[in-house]
């Protein structure tokens, strides 16, 4: 089993382009939708090479060259402490052996891009100073400390005095802090190194500084042991394709890349004759679509010669247009999982495959924030569809319809939705969805987004309603292939069933509101998964099933919204399931191995999410208790 680790990164920057078959370090130049992603503080380049920002030196000019920085709220239980003193006594302070105060560039710049979600909290079993500061004050040696945002900053120390050291951050910015909360770096001569598993001190701040450094170098891929760790660079560029594929397959390189990630699968189903999976995680927007893609695109190359490879590579468009969409954090975000199983014949060759999807997120058919828009093909259809289709389906402008026109956003920087609308059709062509399937599969597509617009009539005084009918109605209707009558007794009527007798209970106005959403919601869900199907007897692997497969598994990854829906919390438990996993094999199953084969190591401390797990899983006082009352309710 191999495993991505997908991470972000907004901070930086590339200053220049990578030369020919250099070791990798982007995103793959089909990266359509990353155009207009990079958040605007990524503009304007990084922090320098000690990691402080362009604020320390603009405060110092201010100051004419002297920094004066108070420290306020400080406490026993702090490192700091709240005094401070000029720049210019970082001299006098090395020469009194730390007996001065400090100066704090915290209040000023924030020297770490990459930084941790909280502060974390010194541990007995995390690398520490310790007993060589005395040592390391005389070398200069470099070291981490955490300032009081939680960002970790490079230092080198400049004395130490009892529990105490005095490191300079940077030219003109010095701190005092106690010793046992610094963190030794690396020597230079490890900084950016390939595998954070050749760092002499492997703690948080050196592989967050091991990643940025990297990743100023153009190179976003980083090995940690068995696990990949790719920081999206939202950005186009071009280092990807078939040298680069050539040269992961005759091992001429050996550099990190999810090429390297799926070789390593491929050569090992054929070895040891046993299915592969490569596992992709990382948080909403960190690239995990795109790798997953990069790694298909890998073995299809490899693996082709039958000609079922181009059909597979030829979902990706089908499957964005009709499951992904632009929100806040990302304009290609997959708004569902899939786990894309490729079947390999005895020779080592593309056979088939099948797509298994799951967790859909209907509710963005009906409603999505400010910003951010519903899934792609309703917007390329409304723009590419030819006239005739237009004409037939009775196609608006995009903003016309009730279900777009909410959250005010219609297109997305850099991304043609005609053009993307063709492309669509062409991968349906490939993949043998007939043409006539097509179009009722856009009828399908039309009819949800003109169900949003279907509005109700007021009967009587108890607020019961009946559908309007008007174009809206009348077009979904023709769409959908009933009449007026049956529509509206779906939509302003419920149905039941009590003691053996039918009952009929009208729908108020909220009610009947429900109702048309959620049956837009199921109309959408339930045409996604024929497509789904159909994709699948198109790969279909047949007799020519072998037993060998490799598994690619993409599933979006875990949000916090101020208002999170049933839906965000199985998305997020779904997360935390595939965290559980990832933890279990990494850390607790190889270290009970270490304990059973007597090997003398040091426990490695982990954050472990078990108990987030149980509150949902155990039987007794779990939250998933009202899920199956949740189930039988409507509009789900």
């Amino acid at each position: 089993m191999a495993s991505v680790e997908v991470r972000k990164s907004r901070a930086l920057r590339a200053r220049s382009g990578p030369s020919k078959l250099q070791p990798a370090r982007s995103m793959p130049l089909d990266y359509r939708y990353s155009a207009g992603a990079s958040p605007a503080n990524g503009a304007g380049g990084g922090p320098d090479a000690n990691g402080v920002g362009r604020r320390a030196a603009a405060a110092e000019a201010e100051n004419g060259g002297e920094v004066v920085v108070r420290l306020e709220g400080g406490d026993a239980d702090s490192p700091y402490s709240s005094t401070a003193v000029t720049a210019a006594e970082e001299e006098e302070v090395g020469e009194r052996g730390g007996g001065g105060d400090e100066v704090d560039s915290a209040a000023t710049a924030t020297p770490r891009r990459l930084s941790p979600r909280a502060a974390a909290s010194p541990t007995e079993g995390d690398a520490r100073w310790g007993d060589t500061s005395s040592y390391g004050a005389k070398k200069k040696h470099r070291v981490f400390c955490q300032l009081p945002n939680g960002d970790w900053a490079l230092c080198t120390v400049i004395t130490t005095s009892g529990d105490e050291s005095v490191v300079k951050v940077s030219e003109g910015k010095v701190l005092r802090l106690k010793t046992e909360c610094l963190q030794p770096a690396n020597p230079e001569i490890l900084d950016g190194v390939d595998d954070l598993m050749q760092l002499s001190y492997l703690s948080e701040p050196s592989v967050l500084y091991n990643l940025q450094y990297r990743y100023s170098k153009d190179m976003i891929y980083t090995k940690a042991g068995p696990v990949l760790v790719a920081v999206n660079p939202f950005k186009k560029v071009s280092l990807y394709g078939n040298e680069y594929i050539d040269a992961y397959r005759n091992k001429s390189m050996d550099s990190p890349h999810v090429y390297a990630i799926a070789d390593a699968a491929l050569c090992e189903m054929k070895r040891d004759e046993v299915n592969q999976s490569i596992i992709i995680s990382g948080e909403s927007g960190a690239g995990k679509t795109e790798t997953a893609k990069i790694a298909m695109q890998y073995l299809a190359s490899l693996g082709g010669g039958s000609g079922i490879e181009y059909e597979i590579l030829q979902t990706n468009p089908i499957l964005e247009a009709f499951g992904n969409a632009k929100t806040l954090r990302n304009d290609n975000s997959s708004r569902f999982g899939k786990l894309i199983e490729i079947h390999f014949s005895t020779t080592g060759r593309i056979c088939g495959a099948m797509i298994q999807t799951f967790l859909l997120e209907k509710s963005r058919v009906v409603q999505c924030a400010v910003g951010e828009r519903s899934y792609h093909i309703f917007y390329q259809l409304c723009a590419g569809a030819p006239a005739s289709l237009k004409e037939k389906l009775n196609l608006k402008k995009v903003d016309g319809y009730k279900y777009l026109k909410q959250s005010c956003c219609y297109s997305i920087a850099g991304v043609d939705d005609a053009q993307m609308f063709r492309t669509v059709t062409q991968a349906m062509n490939i993949v043998h969805i007939s043409k006539e399937d097509q179009e009722s599969v856009f009828a399908m597509v039309s009819a949800v987004l003109w169900l949003g617009d279907v509005s109700f009539t007021v009967i009587d005084n108890e607020n019961h309603v009946e559908i309007i009918v008007d174009e809206a109605s009348k077009t979904v209707s023709e769409l959908l292939g009933c009449s007026i009558e049956d529509l509206n007794l779906a939509l302003s009527k419920r149905h039941m069933k009590v003691n053996n007798e039918n009952i009929v209970q009208k729908l108020t106005l909220a009610q009947a509101t429900d109702t048309r959403d959620a049956l837009a919601k199921s109309v959408y869900a339930s045409l996604f998964e024929w497509l789904v199907e159909q994709i699948n007897k198109s790969l279909s692997v047949g007799k020519r099933r072998t037993g060998r497969s490799i598994s690619i598994l993409d599933i979006y990854g875990f949000e916090s919204f101020d208002k999170n829906s049933f839906e965000q919390f199985c998305i997020n438990y779904a997360n935390e399931r595939l965290q559980q996993h990832f933890n279990r094999h990494l850390f607790k199953l190889e270290q009970e191995e270490y304990v059973e084969d007597g090997i003398d190591w040091a426990k490695v401390d982990f954050e472990d999410n078990q108990d987030c797990l149980s509150l949902f899983e155990k039987r007794r006082k779990r939250q998933g208790i009202c899920c199956p009352s949740l189930c039988r309710r409507g509009g789900l």
